[in-house]
């Protein structure tokens, strides 16, 4: 069921971020489901009540975790989600991010505001001063959004993550708090 926008932790003219809540997978996984043919080879979220009740456990108890779903505004319904991973303080302050858009918004450029948004909540409450992607290089739409919020190639990890059988090479797009230009 959407949401209001009272629950947003930040806003953006056409969407609103927020925290995962377990009540989220209903919808969570309906939109998963829609959107397999938008996600593969690229992506796999969970797209079950019990997958996803694990995979938000994960985001919602662990500290080195954060996530985040994009959701329209108008009406609440969720867009997709950025997550930050590997969350590291001290002298490190960073985080690695993952996200996903939905079938019924891609290509209307709520997921650039969306995770624009993120990465200044990253840089603000979250007080993170580095934010890193891992893109496999043929994601094209997923290395336009990095570029498109001003994150910046810094080098190629071949063989970096196991993903739909294989291990994937992937660039390394990065921001840091001094460099934002994503709105």
């Amino acid at each position: 069921m959407p949401h209001t926008a009272s629950r947003h932790l930040a806003e953006g003219p056409r969407v609103g971020i927020r925290p995962f809540t377990y009540e989220d997978g209903a919808e969570f996984t309906a939109r998963v489901r829609e959107s397999k043919d938008l996600h593969h080879p690229w992506l796999f979220p969970p797209d079950s009540a019990q997958a996803y009740t694990a995979y938000a456990s994960r985001l919602i108890e662990d500290p080195t975790k954060a996530g985040f779903l994009v959701c329209e505004k108008d009406g609440g319904a969720i867009a997709g989600f950025v997550n930050i991973n590997n969350i590291v303080g001290g002298g490190f302050l960073s985080g690695a991010l993952g996200y996903g858009a939905f079938a019924r918004a891609a290509g209307r450029g709520l997921m650039r505001e969306g995770l624009g948004l993120v990465v200044r909540y990253a840089f603000g409450p979250l007080r993170l001063h580095r934010l890193e992607i891992n893109v496999q290089p043929g994601n094209a739409a997923s290395i336009a959004l990095a570029r498109a919020c001003g994150f910046h190639l810094e080098g190629f990890s071949p063989k970096m993550l196991y993903i739909d059988g294989a291990w994937r090479d992937h660039q390394r797009w990065a921001i840091t708090a001094e460099s934002v230009t994503c709105g």
